[in-house]
């Protein structure tokens, strides 16, 4: 048996005087660490287990219980961090690739936060959301790039396929089978009450969601997992995914022991076996290919929803833009390198992509330079966290914005990123009943309501104060936005001037 050299990660402090021992902590957490020692009549913990979910803090009545981060440390070394260390015993010890969960968490610069809003002042007023009408409301699809008239002198006022959101923000692609069937109808639900939509991923969509079908995005992904005549006439649109932020370049893999019951029937896949996307299309090479799925997807569903094609955003993300809108799509999703995974290899996830600012504002302004930019709508995802992270992302050049972290945050998630071993102990990334229940759809869906509407508030809040009163003036207008503390090349790419100018 080889030498276990990492000591565990978290420490878990037991106030004696206030443990009544009710064991919720031990009955509460799927990882076992907690378990009662008859000898002693005492709690006792299993430290080198715990993952930091805080269940078990939450729910102790007494609050007898708390989660610290070590303070047992390797030897400081600049070259050799004490994480690159224990990566390397991990390997050493299962000769296994290194997974993980949620999005890159390494301090690669987040430049929303580098980037400010202006404010209107005395000669061009601020609007007050609260007296005033704010327009929220957007479509995303093909728009004309021109006014036309019928023959009788009348607008013409016929349009493709489009998708109507009453805020310019959508629930982003997390399958069924890596999120539970609660979790998934706790998205279902709120997307539904709020006039937005939510997206299946690649798994499929239960046949009970069905029901929810004008408020879902569905997913036709590499493994083509779920993917049916009747299944893609469900949705309000259709989405090809090509890739994703968190693992651009390869495919996807959801572990067998999470391909049980209506999750092996929702994807039309034996239980027990692993649900593998392969990196490719096999039937995608060039953006002719694409264009032929595409237009085949359109045939099945006669014409009647918009295609969304999602690509991560990687080096050359403006020219792989700009041919996807000449291949017929109608929405183009770009996910940056943030964005979070149910499970994703550690160097991919932590080295691979660039940050979706940098690569909204280059797909943007190289679709206006060639004149194409009304031809597809732009939808970007990747660690959108705030209202102000979403004006932002429309003053760069979208349209709309993809959440996914920030609405399982609002379900519980604690981001403790452990997702690929199926032990959530909120019932959100699992597929073991037990967890499953845990998650009250019902009061999922309220709480994904009530983080949407607030936001919907910040962003009526927000545009008042810059003097605009609708999504659609704001969408590429980068006058509105100032950069604090880049350099000269960042500013460029943003296309936005430094604070002060």
């Amino acid at each position: 048996m080889s030498v276990e050299f990492i000591y565990p990660e978290f420490e878990v402090i037991r106030n004696e005087n206030r443990c009544i021992g009710c064991r919720v902590c031990e009955r509460q957490c799927a990882n076992e660490v907690h378990c009662y020692d008859e000898e002693h009549q005492c709690m006792k913990s299993d430290e080198s287990k715990c993952v930091n979910c805080q269940r078990c803090v939450s729910l102790c009545p007494t609050r007898a219980l708390k989660i610290v981060k070590s303070d047992c440390t390797l030897r400081e070394n600049a070259n050799w961090s004490n994480d690159t260390i224990k990566e390397i015993y991990k390997q050493a010890n299962s000769a296994g690739v290194l997974l993980s969960s949620m999005g890159n968490p390494k301090p690669f610069p987040v430049y929303w936060d580098k980037i400010l809003i202006n404010a209107s002042q005395v000669t061009n007023p601020p609007i007050d959301p609260l007296r005033e009408p704010m327009e929220t409301r957007v479509y995303l699809g093909k728009k004309p790039s021109r006014v036309t008239r019928l023959a009788n002198g009348e607008l013409s006022c016929e349009l493709p396929p489009q998708i109507e959101l009453s805020m310019p923000v959508m629930f982003s692609a997390m399958s069924y089978g890596s999120i539970s069937y609660n979790a998934h109808k706790s998205l279902a639900l709120a997307a539904t009450e709020l006039g937005i939509l939510y997206n299946t991923g690649e798994g499929g969509l239960h046949e009970d969601f069905y029901c929810y079908g004008e408020n879902t995005i569905v997913q036709v992904a590499s493994g083509r997992f779920g993917v049916h005549e009747d299944y893609l006439n469900a949705g309000a649109a259709i989405e090809i995914k090509m890739g994703q932020g968190a693992k651009p370049g390869i495919g996807g893999h959801l572990p067998g022991a999470k391909i049980v019951g209506d999750v092996s029937k929702t994807r039309m896949i034996p239980e027990g076996s692993d649900a593998i996307s392969p990196a490719p299309h096999h039937d995608i090479y060039s953006i002719e290919d694409l264009r032929q799925l595409v237009f085949s997807l359109k045939e099945a569903t006669e014409y009647k929803k918009p295609v969304i094609v999602k690509v991560a955003a990687v080096h050359n993300i403006a020219a792989i833009a700009s041919g996807i809108a000449r291949s017929g799509a109608d929405i183009i999703a770009i996910d940056g390198f943030r964005g979070g995974t149910g499970a994703a290899p550690t160097r991919i996830r932590d080295n691979v992509g660039i940050p979706i600012e940098l690569a909204l504002a280059a797909v943007d302004q190289r679709l206006r330079d060639e004149g194409i930019r009304n031809q597809v709508s732009l939808v970007v995802v990747g660690s959108i966290r705030s209202a102000s992270d979403v004006i932002k992302a429309i003053a760069l050049g979208a349209d709309a914005c993809y959440v996914a972290t920030a609405a399982l945050l609002a379900l519980g998630c604690h981001l403790c990123r452990t997702c690929q071993t199926g032990k959530c102990n909120w019932g959100i990334a699992t597929q073991r009943p037990e967890l499953v229940k845990r998650l009250n759809p019902e009061i999922g869906s309220e709480r994904l309501i009530n983080l949407m509407s607030a936001w919907r508030h910040e962003i009526k809040e927000l545009m008042g104060g810059m003097g605009i009163n609708s999504v659609e003036a704001l969408r590429g207008n980068r006058l509105m936005l100032r950069g604090i503390g880049l350099t000269e090349k960042e500013l460029e790419i943003l296309g936005i001037s430094h604070a002060g100018e």
